[in-house]
């Protein structure tokens, strides 16, 4: 039987069918007009669940083909400039021909004697980054799965940082404000908190920590015998790209000797700005920081980090098993990622990172992530010059959240109910993307601006088809109601 695996003897094999692997995905990106083909899970369901999946085709060409028509021809494709909806970029090419490396090769990082270089690498990225945080010489961290795993794992350390045993853990609290991710919610049950562990502060008009009841929430726990294990500060709300007030947040923490981590998982982008470096002023006083490369760096999936300011507070994520990292490895100063990480077996994603830096540099980087800050803020202008919506903030970053407002007088519910009509119509027509929140119990639009090939002719032309969608609802609803 022919061999699949890649070795030397199957060399020419790879350099074939990943040559027509890349020649078939160059040609899709060459010819998407849409972000998205429009097709429904009851649509494309039967045709995958009618591959038998024990009688391989034996070719990769056949494979691909046949890919071309399950996936790439429906898949929602990032790049393409009318996408706006989550935290999803277009990615920089450098970026993918590192993963096509990493994956060859397929090192693990969780060990030395597995990846070699590769560690080496890993770390010269996590202390670019500390440097560029400013955490100081005594920072370290690794790199991660994402901010979800990120966040968790700094939450980890600061309840270990906290010395309480596991029956007063219901004690513990977590301050965080009301716009945070969800991840923290996530985290504190992971970590087996009380119910009441995750204190949420209210925050101010631009959607940024009120650091007035951040204070208040932090007397309050000392007053009832709680212990704040950490306040989770964000510089990027998932919904708002609002950044919370750092150098106020890190004071409280350092009055109340209380861990703080900065989710900068959104707006890490500005650690390589060469406009905008100063809206993350305060992050270096953080004790934990996680960053999303994968989204503001323009990273494929997945490329994450987690950086603490004291490399020593590491160690409570650190176990030694004899077959892997014995603890002699630490002993003969071997270099073991493990020691540092949640997960084991690890992809040697920061390659795609190095990558990117060694190609691009960080200020090319950093002038990607410029651009579509300054394009929400057209986007902004857009938005509030037109009667059609209203828009909530103006963007510190690169969303905006907002809702189609019909002119003639409506029902709230009627108005929610257009909105999310709007959104569901555009995803189905394929011509646009679009994502959608809540504000105040009211339903509303967000756009994502990730990629730097969008222009504000591509925002006004989507805000042009959710009105005429939202408008089609609301005309119908009233010939139904007559």
């Amino acid at each position: 039987m022919r061999s699949h695996l890649l070795n030397r003897t199957t060399a020419e094999d790879y350099r074939r069918s990943v040559t027509a692997g890349v020649e078939q995905v160059a040609a899709r990106f060459a010819s998407v007009e849409r972000p998205f083909s429009g097709m429904d899970a009851d649509g494309l369901g039967p045709v995958i669940d009618a591959i038998d999946l024990d009688r391989p085709l034996g070719d990769t060409a056949a494979a691909l083909d046949e890919l071309g028509e399950v996936y790439l021809r429906d898949a929602v494709y990032f790049h393409h400039p009318r996408y706006l909806a989550h935290l999803n970029c277009p990615v920089v090419i450098p970026a993918v021909v590192g993963e096509a490396v990493l994956s060859a090769v397929n090192s693990s990082l969780d060990t030395w004697d597995q990846s070699a270089g590769g560690t080496l690498i890993e770390r010269r990225l996590i202390d670019w980054t500390a440097d560029r945080i400013g955490l100081g010489p005594a920072a370290d961290g690794v790199f991660t799965s994402g901010g979800t795993q990120s966040n968790l794992h700094a939450l980890l350390l600061a309840r270990e940082e906290a010395k309480l045993r596991p029956e007063e853990f219901g004690r513990l609290r977590i301050l965080t404000s009301e716009c945070s991710h969800f991840s923290v919610q996530k985290s504190a049950r992971l970590l087996g908190l009380g119910p009441d562990a995750v204190v949420s502060v209210p925050v101010d008009r631009e959607k940024r920590m009120q650091t007035v009841a951040l204070a208040a929430a932090l007397e309050r726990c000392a007053a009832e015998g709680a212990v704040p294990m950490a306040v989770v500060a964000t510089a990027g709300t998932t919904d708002f790209g609002s950044i919370d007030p750092l150098p106020e947040i890190a004071a409280l923490c350092d009055r109340h000797a209380t861990w703080m981590h900065v989710d900068a998982a959104y707006g890490c982008g500005l650690l390589a700005s060469p406009t905008r470096r100063e809206l993350l002023d305060g992050i270096e006083r953080a004790d934990s920081v996680t960053v999303d490369y994968h989204k503001s760096f323009f990273q494929p999936v997945s490329s994450s980090a987690v950086l603490v300011r004291d490399r020593s507070t590491l160690r409570h994520a650190t176990y030694h098993a004899e077959y892997l990292n014995p603890e002699r490895t630490v002993r003969e100063r071997i270099p073991n990622q493990v020691d540092k990480s949640l997960q084991t077996t690890r992809r040697f994603d920061a390659l795609k990172l190095w990558m990117t830096l060694r190609t691009m540099g960080a200020d090319g980087v950093g002038q990607l992530f410029d651009e579509v800050c300054d394009l929400a803020a057209e986007g902004w202008r857009l938005l509030a010059a037109d009667p059609r919506y209203d828009v909530v903030v103006e963007p510190r970053l690169s969303t905006l959240v907002f809702r189609y407002v019909p002119d003639r007088v409506r029902t709230s519910a009627d108005v929610d109910r257009a909105n999310l009509y709007a959104r569901k119509a555009l995803f189905a027509s394929g011509e646009a993307v679009v994502a959608g929140t809540k504000v105040g119990g009211g339903q509303y639009l967000k756009f994502t601006l990730l990629n730097p090939e969008t222009t504000t002719a591509d925002i006004a032309a989507v805000l042009d088809l959710i009105a005429g969608h939202a408008e089609q609802y609301l005309g119908e609803s009233l010939d139904r109601a007559c």
